[in-house]
């Protein structure tokens, strides 16, 4: 083949400004991977002018490459290497349809997008009480969400119950306009975010007001017996261990229950006061009970997030180091 007689590949169903990266540094990757093809890119058509054998090889790594971006739904350089790598084999040859959790709204797919994400959703197979714990923005309660709405339209249960501690980060309760619904909303607001994005609006607003879904702080939980019902307990880590406790006690039959948290993010008073990492250690080597601990790998929110926790982490070290130094000063004076 010619250069003038290249292949023309349309990008479909992706923003081809993510195939090619940040000022197309994922292009210069595969043009570096392909020295004898040129590659012109004009926004979804992407133009590969070269030999015919190099063009078909370039044209089954890309499709493999796309095929893993609309499984996953992010790319690096990492991910360029391991999908052009010889022996690789291309994503795209696979189907796709087996990894969604939730056909959401305008189209849109929601999948596991990394390994952390994945292996939550093959727990929930086999256990019906996970603990999923990581940092922000590793997709923790997303997934969880995408799996209890799952469930729902596969009736596996009859309802939705999500709730979360009603603990400030800031702003005392008080203070917040409204009746009690409406100073506790902004503390669910990003529960109803990720219903919003799988449930079409009128449905979901349906589901809430005939009880199909519920969305409450955890306060209200007490007393209560959870039947046929997929329950999430988001910021779990903000809950104290009697609050724990009370909370998966209201396990009934045929219930799904999903906990999800953040040690970094402890907002109580005192930090020891979490109940989280007690309950988990508590609970562990218990028959049907899970733990998928996520990490920065699994961020997937904005590139700077991951950036942003890296800091802190780093940050939290140098002050738990620090600590230690002054308390065996403080020891070796008393000494």
């Amino acid at each position: 083949m010619t250069e003038r007689n290249g292949k023309e590949i349309v990008i479909e169903e992706v923003d081809p400004r993510e195939l090619y990266g940040p000022q197309e540094a994922y292009l210069d990757l595969l043009r570096a991977r392909f020295p004898a093809l040129r590659l012109v890119a004009r926004g979804a058509s992407l133009k590969v002018l070269g030999a015919e054998a190099e063009v078909a090889r370039f044209e089954k790594r890309f499709a493999g490459l796309v095929a893993y971006y609309r499984k996953y739904g992010h790319l690096s350089s990492e991910v360029i290497d391991q999908c052009f790598a010889e022996g690789y084999s291309a994503a795209a040859e696979e189907p796709l349809d087996r990894d969604v959790l939730v056909y959401g709204n305008n189209g849109a797919t929601v999948r596991a997008r990394t390994p952390n994400q994945q292996r939550l959703v093959e727990l929930y197979g086999s256990h019906d009480l996970l603990f999923a714990v990581g940092p922000a923005g590793s997709g923790k309660t997303y997934t969880a969400i995408a799996l209890a709405v799952r469930a729902l339209k596969e009736k596996e249960v009859r309802r939705i119950i999500l709730t979360r501690p009603a603990v400030e980060a800031g702003e005392k309760l008080g203070f917040l306009p409204g009746d009690l619904k409406e100073k506790l909303d902004p503390y669910l607001q990003p529960l109803y975010d990720a219903l919003n994005d799988m449930i079409p609006p009128l449905k979901l607003q349906k589901y809430i007001e005939d009880g199909t879904v519920q969305i409450a702080p955890l306060a209200y939980m007490r007393g209560r017996t959870l039947d046929n019902a997929f329950v999430i307990l988001d910021e779990a880590q903000n809950t104290t261990l009697p609050q724990i406790k009370m909370f998966l006690t209201r396990m009934g039959r045929n219930a799904r229950f999903i906990v999800t948290g953040d040690v970094t993010q402890i907002d109580l008073p005192r930090r020891s006061d979490s109940g989280l990492t007690r309950a988990m250690a508590i609970l562990e080597g218990i028959g049907g009970i899970g733990c998928v601990r996520f990490d920065r790998s699994d961020i997937v929110r904005h590139p700077l997030v991951k950036r942003i926790v890296e800091a802190f982490d780093r940050e939290s070290d140098r002050e738990t180091i620090e600590k230690r130094l002054v308390e065996q000063n403080i020891d070796t004076e008393h000494k």
